[in-house]
């Protein structure tokens, strides 16, 4: 067999992979708050035209696509905000318009440039070479850091725009913050799991690590793991199997979570009639609001005057604390 850590690209293949799988889910977790799933697909699609602009004047692919999907995120951002173009039509244009540009794009490079092009859709292990693992690695640290420093108002602005707004929060800008960080993590990814990918491996390992944790920091540590070694685990297969790294990837991310969904499941049948409605109240729950803060699968708890709740449609829930997950830690601070 093959040693696999003796071949140069396959080393670089794998450190661009532990780069991914620690920066996605730390980003996709806020998304996954704002109900913003699939934004990392319309970032693919327009890094996707950065690709064909880098191509078409030899320059670098990964820096192109870094300042495409950058002026995307900003501007996406801003139509929302202003109110010139709703949520789903700005995603729709960034979607279907970054996809037609870059294959355009790509089809007019010069006749001596020869790109991959379902490398980068899907991810390939051969392309990713050490000047863009340098550059991988610079922009996985600017994400790490960013999102580290910035967790609580990145919470509380995901979790209730509209009380972090009157509580002073810059919301536009740290909504235009997060745009700007999905993009460069997905063009950190697009060598390894592809740019029509990456999406999933933002939200799967997250929805995976609420299946298992017990707040919302546990669950993100937990979604990291998770995305670390689906992540390395999908190279190594990929190699031996001879199958895309970027759709191994995804479909082991995929089975992770489909094994703690059945495992939640299974938990729920065994403690279920435990919830009982709980009293309405006026107090508006945020992540610096004061009360502890316990991920229960994708709901929010909130631990209140001796009660830990959790608004289910248009009434709460009383979750027992004796018999349902017990928080281990609090929010993020």
């Amino acid at each position: 067999m093959i040693d696999i850590l003796s071949l140069e690209f396959m080393r670089n293949s794998l450190i661009a992979a532990m780069l991914v799988g620690a920066s996605a889910p730390l980003v996709g977790v806020f998304l996954v708050q704002r109900g913003m799933s699939l934004v990392g697909d319309g970032m693919g699609h327009v890094a996707l035209a950065g690709v064909g602009v880098g191509v078409l004047t030899s320059q670098s692919p990964v820096l192109t696509a870094l300042v495409v999907v950058v002026l995307a995120a900003v501007a996406v951002e801003l139509l929302r905000h202003h109110g010139r173009a709703g949520g789903d039509l700005a995603l729709a244009v960034m979607f279907y318009g970054g996809l037609a540009a870059g294959v355009v794009i790509i089809a007019k490079a010069p006749q001596g440039s020869s790109t991959n092009l379902e490398g980068y859709l899907f991810g390939a292990l051969n392309t990713v070479s050490r000047t863009d693992l340098v550059a991988f690695a610079v922009l996985a640290a600017v994400v790490l850091a960013t999102v580290l420093l910035l967790r609580e108002r990145l919470f509380a602005v995901a979790q209730d725009a509209e009380y972090s707004r009157a509580s002073g929060l810059p919301v536009l800008g740290t909504n235009i913050l997060l745009a700007v960080l999905t993009g460069v993590t997905v063009v950190i990814s697009m060598r390894v799991i592809g740019l029509l990918l990456i999406s999933a491996l933002m939200i799967l390992p997250n929805a995976t690590g609420q299946q298992i944790g017990r707040s919302f920091r546990g669950s993100l540590v937990w979604a990291v793991v998770i995305g670390l070694a689906t992540s390395i685990g999908g190279v190594f297969t990929s190699f031996y199997a001879d199958t895309p790294s970027g759709a191994t990837i995804v479909l082991l991310a995929i089975a992770l979570f489909v094994a703690s969904a059945v495992g939640a499941w299974a938990l729920h049948l065994a403690t279920r009639g435990r919830h009982r409605a709980a009293e309405t109240h006026e107090h508006v729950h945020w992540e610096e609001c004061g009360h502890e803060v316990v991920l229960h699968g994708d709901l929010v708890d909130y631990l209140h005057d001796g009660h830990r709740h959790a608004r289910h449609g248009d009434h709460w829930d009383e979750h027992d604390p004796d018999h349902a997950d017990h928080p281990l830690e609090g929010s993020p601070r």
